[in-house]
């Protein structure tokens, strides 16, 4: 089973058990997490299921009883329960699951009387069963990837609803067109346990270039205190098709450059480039399966002696630029007859 916190989200208050025995310690450690995180220890029990795709549908509902979804967006990639990597759509789904899983947040959203833009999330397993998992009231951190892909502003429609107004589309007007996908940068060290990377940034370059999107807030000079969150930005890409925006993201992750603090970016490259990630086989358990490579694919080490070896050699050569020509130690006979006394000046 999984425990979850009541009150929250973002991992906080998650325990997967898998014996009997452990319940009660998972119990006290998930209650203890969930106080501390959100002011409530309260906790509730689900199914766990083996591996499953996180995929969750976004939802326009208004006041006068409409209610529209926008497709999906995979968010299957994430490391301690926080998503990590979210596409649109899911590599996944076929038409008909979307109109499933479409339909059944639309009869959600409308039996709970709920008004505004939403998201329904789902848990998905091996044989393409979902199961409800939560709803969010909000727009998500990941919105952008269905703007991208559909052409309607959320936020927009999100204000409209709130001033009263219907939806300015109907189901049917809903299209999607290519892929996009979306990274979140954090200053965290995913080679040291994903640990928050507090400090000052000293040097930044974003990406740019056409269908690549990068929604931050940092800066030259930022500090990154040890006290919030680690999100430093949102990059965002569209490509006509997957492989397009998988290879989009390649080259705006390799572009972008923070220094002064370690981030994310090294490993987000590594899984995009991975054949696994590539195909679409994802998972909750992605990074679990494949980290042992992105660790033993870790460049920062190997960068680190070769600077070191190239200093030493620089080093060895400036030393021996500067130290006097060693004597001339070549026998001579002129030089054994000076020694001997016979040669007099």
């Amino acid at each position: 089973v999984m425990l979850k916190a009541a009150m929250g989200g973002g991992g906080k208050g998650m325990r997967l058990v898998r014996r009997d025995a452990d319940l009660a310690e998972a119990l006290r450690a998930a209650r203890a997490e969930a106080g501390a995180a959100f002011g409530d220890a309260a906790v509730y029990l689900e199914r766990a299921i083996a591996e499953p795709r996180h995929v969750e549908i976004q939802i326009l509902a208004d006041t006068h009883g409409h209610v529209i979804h926008l497709g999906e967006r995979e968010c299957s990639i994430q490391r301690r329960h926080q998503k990590l990597i979210e596409e649109c759509p899911s590599p996944l789904l076929d038409a008909v699951l979307r109109a499933r899983m479409g339909d059944a947040a639309c009869r959600l959203a409308r039996a709970a009387g709920y008004v505004n833009a939403g998201t329904v999330e789902f848990l998905v397993d091996s044989e393409r069963n979902f199961y409800f998992l939560e709803m969010n009231a909000r727009l998500q951190v990941e919105h952008p990837v269905t703007e991208m892909v559909t052409g309607v502003d959320l936020v927009r429609e999100q204000l409209r609803i709130a001033a009263g107004e219907t939806l300015t589309l109907t189901q049917a007007d809903v299209t999607w067109r290519g892929w996009a996908i979306e990274c979140r940068v954090n200053a965290e060290d995913p080679f040291a346990g994903w640990l928050p990377s507090p400090g000052t940034i000293t040097g930044l370059r974003a990406p740019s270039g056409p269908w690549v999107r990068d929604d931050s807030g940092a800066y030259e000079g930022y500090t990154i205190p040890r006290f919030y969150d680690t999100l430093l930005s949102k990059l965002i890409v569209w490509g006509a098709d997957r492989a397009a925006a998988c290879d989009r993201m390649a080259r705006a992750l390799a572009e972008y450059r923070v220094v002064g603090v370690r981030t994310t970016i090294p490993a987000l490259t590594r899984i995009v480039a991975h054949p696994d990630f590539r195909a679409g086989r994802l998972s909750t358990a992605f990074l679990e399966r494949v980290l042992p490579d992105l660790r033993a694919n870790d460049g920062r080490f190997a960068s680190v002696a070769v600077i070191a070896a190239v200093l030493a050699e620089y080093e060895r050569a400036r030393h021996a630029a500067a130290a006097p020509p060693p004597a001339d130690t070549t026998p001579s006979e002129w030089r054994a007859a000076g020694t001997r006394g016979w040669i007099r000046p």
